[in-house]
């Protein structure tokens, strides 16, 4: 009877083609060495013929390797969680390897049920990124293969981890602000509680320190990583008697800048002559769209992609690394708020 439905080659169907038996086919898909390079010919030739796809779990059980990596990340549709997958998937694409990427949203449920599919699936290695800069406590599991942490660093400090480097970017915001001229400048900072608060405040006070200037602690407000939040910080600063106030603002991420703009403008003061700002984070949808374009520090989430492939792929051909913490500067970007 006639049918739709289209049978799928087999390797028995490829044996028959190319007149040699399935083992010979299977030495000849996993570049076993001593096949004659005619047999092998005859062989891919009747593969390219007949469109025989291989079975990828078989062939990785034979060669014990499947050529993927696996990435477990808590969200795909972010800004930083696709720079995060292009830097990641580029390196592994040049290294012939790819991709597995799961999103748990951050859900332990999810994340262990991602971790048990990408093992049954045979990667030889995982990375595993968070959207915000923390320590995380990862399933026992995710030890049976080699396993590097973006964005977030092990709690037990017992798996290799690339982070952006807080503390320099700290400085290099503060740095940026004294290099303008000015000599008060206000810090709104995240949740102070958190690595990336505690870091960027750490360069924030170095650079004040190394241009001679003593850090005053009141010169620093929790904006709580918001808009509305770091508008009420702001008005706080911007609201003493003018020895006391603020000339530049440096704002822990770019919603924070944003609602120091609006706090700013509020008060008939102007960006930057007379307060002059710079943010954290390069949101771009924010950023670049403020009136003035917003100066601000870019966290390196694609080279941190990219640096956690190369650590992964280290570790996976058995090579020690030189350090099982990798911090990544982040980069100023110039713009019209300074």
């Amino acid at each position: 009877m006639p049918t739709n439905e289209t049978r799928r080659v087999t390797m028995s169907d490829v044996a028959r083609r190319a007149g040699v038996s399935r083992t010979t086919i299977s030495f000849v898909l996993n570049d076993r060495p001593g096949i004659p390079e005619e047999t092998r010919r005859r062989v891919l030739g009747a593969i390219d013929e007949l469109g025989y796809r291989p079975n990828a779990g078989a062939r990785a059980l034979a060669a014990k390797r499947s050529g993927w990596f696996g990435l477990i990340t808590e969200i795909v549709t972010g800004p930083f969680a696709a720079e995060v997958i292009t830097g990641a998937q580029s390196r592994a694409w040049s290294d012939g390897r790819f991709l597995l990427i799961a999103a748990s949203n951050g859900d332990p449920a999810q994340e262990a049920a991602a971790l048990k599919q990408m093992l049954e699936h045979r990667v030889e290695g995982l990375l595993y990124a968070t959207t915000w800069h923390r320590a995380v406590t990862l399933p026992a599991a995710a030890r049976e293969v080699p396993t590097v942490l973006v964005n977030c660093y092990d709690a037990q400090g017992e798996l290799p981890c690339v982070l952006p480097d807080e503390a320099s970017g700290g400085f290099r915001a503060t740095r940026r602000l004294l290099d303008a001229g000015h000599t008060r400048v206000g810090f709104i900072n995240l949740d102070p509680t958190i690595p990336a608060a505690v870091g960027r405040r750490a360069g924030y006070e170095r650079a004040l320190s190394e241009a001679g200037i003593t850090p005053d602690p009141s010169l620093v407000v929790s904006g709580w990583a918001t808009a509305d939040g770091a508008y009420t910080a702001a008005g706080e600063l911007l609201d003493r008697p003018a020895a006391a106030r603020p000339t530049a603002l440096f704002c822990a991420n770019d919603r924070m800048a944003m609602g120091a703009y609006d706090a700013i403008k509020e008060r008939g003061l102007r960006i930057p002559h007379d307060v002059a700002v710079v943010g954290f984070d390069n949101q771009e949808l924010i950023a670049a769209y403020l009136r003035p374009k917003l100066t601000t520090l870019a966290l390196p989430f694609e080279t941190m992609g990219t640096k956690g492939i190369d650590m992964l792929a280290a570790l996976a051909a058995g090579q020690p690394l030189d350090t099982h913490r990798v911090t990544i500067d982040c980069p100023l970007l110039e713009r019209s708020s300074v």
